[in-house]
């Protein structure tokens, strides 16, 4: 039997194939089949979106014409997810998008990046499959399928991903796990409401000056001394954070040192 979203999406399908044999047969393949409409709805039925009654129409459908959207942009996201795509717009991921260009594709990058992905484009949808809204996937699996650099790759042999790799199995990562997007973008406490818990998708945000990664992230977890001696370590963070700091920062043996002589020196 034909799922709900297949049946929804079949007049609209129809119109597609007229479209396209006017068009030319050229453009055939781009059309939608039934069977991968099934897979869609099933993508849908399990995820976060249709838990929320997030339907079809909410995406596909336009709010004020009611006209088909066949491929809703980082605009329809934002009607729901303003704090999401206001922060993504600034990072490098999207601030092309910002600025009306075309998105960002890693073959842009300065970075190494893996051949097969050089033409994707910088979009919600290209870190989030936007049927299952599988957070799981976004905060690592979605990464390693652009980056190709060393700190990147690395990662998974780092003590983090064996924190994550706990999580796999869940709806979303839990607060133990530390993936990519736990550093790159990390969580924030709503101004109004500190019960409610965003993501700010601004990826170039903490990366400099390095040591506000060490506030924003790194000291949830680690203390003070480990967190810089670790972030300040070229090598260490190539490696991905594969094992303890050996870096020692002066810094820390002075303000020891100061602290020893004011403590020695105070009044009894």
């Amino acid at each position: 039997m034909m799922s709900y979203l297949a049946r929804w999406l079949r007049p609209f399908v129809v119109i597609s194939f007229i479209v396209l044999l006017v068009v030319g047969p050229s453009s055939m393949a781009s059309a939608t089949t039934e069977q991968e409409l099934n897979d869609i709805s099933s993508l849908w039925q399990t995820s976060a979106h249709a838990l929320n009654d997030v339907n079809c129409a909410s995406c596909h459908q336009n709010e004020e014409t009611k006209e088909f959207v066949a491929v809703p942009n980082h605009e329809t996201c934002q009607s729901c997810h303003e704090q999401a795509v206001d922060t993504f717009l600034l990072s490098k991921h999207g601030i092309r998008l910002l600025e009306d260009k075309s998105p960002l594709t890693p073959a842009m990058a300065r970075l190494p990046m893996q051949h097969d992905a050089m033409q994707n484009q910088m979009n919600c949808n290209a870190c989030h499959d936007v049927h299952s809204a599988n957070t799981v996937e976004a905060s690592v699996d979605a990464c390693l399928t652009c980056h190709n650099d060393q700190h990147s790759l690395n990662y998974q042999n780092s003590k983090h991903a064996e924190l994550f790799a706990s999580s796999k199995d869940l709806p979303r990562p839990d607060s133990g796990a530390v993936s990519c997007s736990t550093c790159h973008l990390p969580r924030v406490a709503d101004e109004f409401d500190e019960a409610i818990v965003h993501v700010n998708h601004n990826n170039t945000y903490n990366l400099k000056p390095q040591d506000r990664m060490v506030g924003d992230v790194c000291m949830n977890c680690h203390g003070v001394e480990y967190s810089y001696n670790s972030i300040f370590d070229p090598e260490l963070v190539e490696a991905n954070f594969a094992q303890p700091p050996k870096l020692e920062l002066q810094s820390f043996d002075l303000m020891k040192a100061a602290e020893k002589r004011r403590t020695s020196n105070a009044p009894e």
